[in-house]
């Protein structure tokens, strides 16, 4: 497993390269010994990069997933300091890098405004660019590890402050030896788990399950906050002052009825659908009992007893017996067709059993002669 070292001091530098337009590749790092500028803001050497330096950082540069940006003034590394934008400048294309004699070159795409500030002007003024600034990690012997991205400038060195945030992400990623200095060491695999991620995870895969750690971190802060816990509470400590919130929070009366109102109305309602049903019930028995699909007053209460239910499906079935609408008879049958002596049901009242599909014991135990 490859352990990686934290420093007090960053091991991460700038240096310059005059920039210019140019159909063919880039010059983006010097080869051999070379020197933080003369007037450049911070910054230390000397560094060395050898061909052999070179073609490593070539192989690393192979396996990114994103080009190599470049900004303005190194607003990459200042951006989470001041809260400014950091746009690009151009792109370098990380499979385009090569050595050459004088130095590592790629291809770079620029932009059209890095364009117009590269240029020199029509009758010959100054470009507002004159300095290329590429930003990489070094070992203790002063030799570059890598190449992180570069900056249009005009002073190439980068302070510190910004460099800490750098060495920050590179020291996860390459080998820095410092006997003298070391204060820590980190796993690459180690970080990985402990973040929850694949174990192939890139860089930027990494960074932004950083960021959500931090974003998560300052949710809980301000959920303490909203609670009145600690600074130092732990969440289960959090989550009792969330129930303790809750439960002497005083409820909204307005929204709510005493009990025994709700339960009188309760039962208004159900009086006042009883009352409804048992109209509408005598309803449908009077209308059948005038078209005759009720032949007499027995089956009548029948049906009352058995409820609005089946009352409507004796109705919805039962012919209209044009015999027993006769008003002068009240339902019943006329005169010279009533039940035989012998017990026997009436042609009539056999009509009714068929529509009723009742048998003439069933008919005659509800109409008893």
């Amino acid at each position: 497993m490859t352990t990686h070292s934290l420093h007090p001091k960053p091991r991460v530098a700038a240096c310059a390269l005059r920039v210019q337009l140019t159909d063919d590749k880039t010059r983006l790092m010097p080869a051999g010994t070379f020197h933080v500028p003369r007037g450049a803001a911070i910054g230390s050497g000397p560094w060395n990069l050898s061909a052999e330096h070179g073609q490593a950082i070539i192989s690393l540069a192979a396996a990114r997933s994103t080009d190599i940006a470049i900004d303005y003034e190194h607003q990459t590394l200042y951006a989470e300091k001041n809260g400014q934008p950091a746009p690009a400048a151009g792109w370098v294309d990380p499979r385009s890098l090569e050595w050459r004699d004088d130095g590592l070159y790629g291809a770079v795409a620029w932009t059209a405004a890095a364009r117009a500030q590269i240029a020199e002007g029509p009758n010959g003024e100054p470009p507002a660019y004159r300095y290329l600034s590429p930003v990489f990690p070094y070992d203790a012997n002063g030799v570059p590890l890598d190449l992180l991205h570069l900056a249009l400038t005009n002073t190439p060195a980068i302070d510190e402050g910004a460099a800490q945030l750098a060495a920050a992400r590179m020291a996860i990623t390459h080998d820095v030896n410092d006997d003298d200095q070391e204060i820590d060491t980190v796993k690459r695999e180690q970080l990985i788990k402990t973040l929850g991620l694949a174990a192939e995870a890139t860089d930027e895969q990494i960074d932004t399950a950083i960021a959500a750690l931090k974003a998560g971190d300052a949710d809980a802060k301000a959920l303490r906050q909203a609670l009145g816990a600690k600074d130092d509470a732990q969440p289960a400590e959090a989550v009792a002052a969330l129930k303790a919130a809750s439960t002497t929070a005083a409820p909204d009366m307005s929204q709510y009825v005493p009990v025994e109102v709700y339960q009188e109305t309760t039962q208004q309602l159900a009086a006042l659908k009883a009352n409804s049903n048992t109209a509408e019930l005598d309803a449908l028995i009077k209308g059948g009992l005038d078209d005759g699909r009720i032949p007499g007053q027995a089956t009548a209460d029948w049906l009352r007893a058995q409820g609005i239910a089946a009352c409507k499906a004796h109705l919805d079935g039962a012919p209209s017996i044009a015999a027993l609408k006769a008003t002068q008879t009240q339902g019943k049958p006329p005169e010279g067709s009533e039940t035989k002596g012998d017990g026997k049901l009436t042609e009539t009242e056999l009509a009714v059993c068929k529509s009723m599909d009742l048998t003439p014991e069933q008919y005659r135990a509800a109409n008893p002669a």
